[in-house]
């Protein structure tokens, strides 16, 4: 009996309809009584039977209208009971359920004076009570009881048209057909409702998947431009210093710089080419798309980095099988971030790096032995860790990082190279 949904706000067009087809109808009505008083059910009563000649009883007409038959005003119906059952359509859709109870109790009324548009205003009300009212429940109850009622007042008549059109019947059809007009109309709003929620779903499930590539992008940007860039500033500044007094260890610290720096480009045009997509045109000999660095270039990161005055012990200890592209790259990045933290904030320290594996898991330490002077303090809460661990947490893996005994600084992340 509760309300179903919120209201509909109607139209002007709908609005205007309705009244309409009310003004319509109340005039039809009202010509109707005025000129074919008693054009409806004729009651059968003992008054109206009479007997034949044969002996079998027949139903008296009443005289049909013509020259010298005239009829008692008293008889005729009601000009508000008229006016009733069919002035009320107006609000057919803002109030249906009264609208159809106005109608309805104004037909019963009219009683023997009841003609074909009074049915056809009811039949319109009780379409309009079930399929516009949010009480679906209470405009069923009410169509059954005014079939009911109308069967009842109507018992004793002979309808114009055939028995099974009778007032109830014709009620009862037209609310079956209201509610299956209602049914497939709700049914309508389900299934755009449905689309709305899966478009919204989707824009949704867009953007966080805009927002995770972009970090991702982000933390491949740092882990590439922070470690050439430090190498290289490193290096540019060694090959200051030793300019003057010794022009060849400036220039290969200057040669240094420039391989850094190749090395930077190379991988930042990997990156955009990845970015770009091979539509997008590259210069490159595989449109931008090498493999991404991996475990086989750790000899050369590290050569880059002794380069720049950091000893680095390298020991390698690889599965028998071939590891995941995607695992080989998160274990380089850790390394590569490692190591450059310790040219940033360790300057002249030495570097270890170890990569080995048990079971399934793959394991990384990179460790120091602290910097020889003064360096702003490591608290590994930076940008460079923090993208760490959202790498490693992609393939299940776990990132520890923090000073140790000894003054030094030390990295340490497993990785599960194969499913357990």
């Amino acid at each position: 009996m509760r309300p179903e949904g919120e209201p509909v706000p109607l139209s002007r067009r709908a609005v205007r309809a309705d009244v309409l087809l009310a003004l319509v109808l109340t005039v039809v009505a009202l010509v109707v009584a005025a000129r074919y008083p008693g054009d409806g059910p004729v009651r059968i009563s003992s008054r109206a039977v009479s007997v034949g000649r044969d002996g079998m009883p027949y139903l008296e007409r009443p005289p049909v209208p013509g020259p010298g038959v005239t009829y008692d005003p008293r008889s005729s119906a009601p000009w508000v009971l008229v006016v009733l059952s069919a002035l009320p359509l107006v609000a057919r859709r803002r109030f249906p359920l009264l609208a159809f109870g106005v109608i309805a109790a104004a037909a019963l009324a009219l009683g023997d004076a009841v003609s074909w548009i009074n049915v056809l205003t009811c039949s319109i009300a009780a379409y309009g009570a079930v399929a516009h009212s949010r009480y679906r429940k209470r405009a069923l109850v009410a169509l059954i009881a005014a079939a009911v009622l109308a069967g009842v007042a109507f018992r004793d008549t002979d309808p114009m048209l055939p028995g099974w059109s009778s007032p109830a019947v014709v009620l009862l059809v037209v609310g079956v057909l209201a509610s299956l007009v209602r049914l497939g109309r709700l049914r309508l709003e389900a299934s755009r409702k449905r689309f709305t929620d899966l478009q919204r779903a989707q824009e949704k499930a867009m953007r966080r998947a805009v927002e995770e590539e972009r970090a991702r992008i982000a933390a491949e940007l740092h882990d590439v431009v922070t470690h050439n860039v430090s190498v290289m500033v490193i290096q540019a500044g060694a090959a200051r210093k030793v300019m003057d007094a010794a022009p060849e260890r400036s220039k290969e610290a200057l040669l240094a710089v420039e391989a850094g720096g190749r090395a930077a480009m190379a991988e930042l045009r990997h990156v955009m080419g990845l970015l770009a997509g091979p539509d997008a045109g590259t210069d490159t000999p595989a449109d931008g798309l090498e493999p991404q660095p991996g475990l086989g270039q750790l000899d050369a990161l590290a050569e880059r980095v002794r380069a720049a005055g950091t000893p680095v012990g390298l020991t390698v200890s690889l599965p028998p099988v071939p590891l995941p592209p995607g695992v080989e790259l998160t274990a380089y990045r850790v390394v590569q971030e490692a190591l450059t933290n310790t040219i940033k904030h360790a300057a002249g320290a030495g570097a270890r790096v170890t990569v080995g594996f048990a079971g399934s898991w793959l394991e990384i330490e990179v460790s120091d032995t602290g910097a020889v002077r003064d360096s702003p303090p490591v608290d590994g809460n930076g940008r460079g860790l923090i993208g760490l661990r959202e790498r490693l947490a992609l393939y299940g893996g776990r990132l520890t990082a923090g000073p140790t005994p000894t003054g030094g600084y030390q990295v340490t992340a497993r990785i599960p190279w194969e499913a357990v």
